[in-house]
């Protein structure tokens, strides 16, 4: 499996090394052309209103670029960081939020080398400078002592904020989290997605949905259309080459309450990846959620809020 997932790896990599020689009048690191990232952020802004409560977006400057930021919730309510699934933007959480944000200041926040609103005006970034990015976004809202949701990449980002020494984290909540605790589970399984990245179609577009989610009948047909433009506007990068899991002493350096939740049909994770984080970090929760593939959230909205909830309050 990790040889089938290597040679995938492999051919993304070539195919996006010779991508990004083409030349383009319009510079940009994800989007093509100025159309197309127009009409995507217009599919973002319909796509964000299925939040349904009051909501305010914010664009800060950073050493890398801007950073697009959607907060909601109580003034006075803990602080909780949302960390998105690659490509799915920080609009993903609309079936999620209106409960998570009852008791908590909402930061959500969009990762700037991924579709979205967040812009990239440096190079590809590291890990190290991944940290250094979330970090003056952070100190920006003077967070302290924090929540954390991520989801599938983001699950990933969540992890390595949490195994830096200085850190304002709280409890973590990891949905599915993608290369964290070991490789794509069903590697072949997931070539649709790669495939759909590479040439997009309508088709491709579909079984894709079909792959990750057991129920793709619950996502909303506005936020269809803006993933779907994510996959077929957007540059590919190979920045999830550079995701690998993390180590058992990088693991065991986090001390905060985790709780890890994957979908019973996931095709990212599998049980083996709960026993690596029972095994390895101090002070973990997990728990399969049934009849849920890699979008728990959607495909089990209620469950996987009522776990999340319970477990950060």
């Amino acid at each position: 499996m990790l040889k089938l997932y290597s040679r995938l790896a492999v051919v993304l990599f070539l195919i996006t090394s010779c991508a990004s020689t083409k030349k383009v009048k319009f510079e940009d690191y994800v989007f093509k052309t100025r159309t197309e990232e127009q009409k995507y952020q217009s599919s973002y802004d319909k796509a964000l209103k299925l939040w349904n409560i009051p909501y305010t977006e914010e664009d800060i400057q950073t050493t890398f670029g801007t950073a697009h930021v959607v907060i909601a919730g109580p003034r006075n309510g803990k602080d909780l960081v949302l960390l998105h699934g690659m490509d799915a933007s920080s609009t993903m959480w609309y079936p999620n939020i209106q409960v998570l944000a009852k008791k908590h200041r909402i930061y959500a926040i969009d990762f700037l080398m991924e579709p979205g609103k967040s812009n990239l005006t440096a190079k590809a970034l590291s890990s190290e400078e991944i940290v250094i990015w979330y970090n003056e976004i952070f100190s920006h809202y003077k967070l302290k002592k924090f929540d954390i949701i991520g989801a599938s990449r983001g699950g990933w980002i969540a992890t390595l904020l949490a195994t830096q020494k200085t850190n304002s984290i709280d409890r973590i909540v990891l949905l599915s989290p993608a290369q964290t605790f070991k490789f794509i589970d069903k590697v072949g399984k997931t070539t649709s997605a790669l495939m759909l990245k590479l040439f997009p179609s309508e088709k491709k577009f579909g079984k894709t949905l079909n792959t990750f989610s057991t129920h793709p009948e619950k996502i909303s047909q506005i936020y269809k259309r803006q993933f779907y433009l994510a996959n077929k506007y957007a540059k590919s990068n190979s920045s999830m080459l550079k995701m690998h899991p993390f180590s058992d002493k990088e693991l065991q350096s986090i001390d905060n309450p985790v709780l890890v939740l994957i979908g019973d049909k996931d095709v990212i994770n599998s049980e083996d990846s709960l026993e690596r984080a029972q095994k390895y970090l101090k002070n973990s929760k997990t728990k399969v959620i049934k009849d849920a593939g890699h979008f728990l959230s959607i495909d089990q909205s209620k469950i996987t809020n009522d776990a999340m909830i319970n477990f950060l309050e």
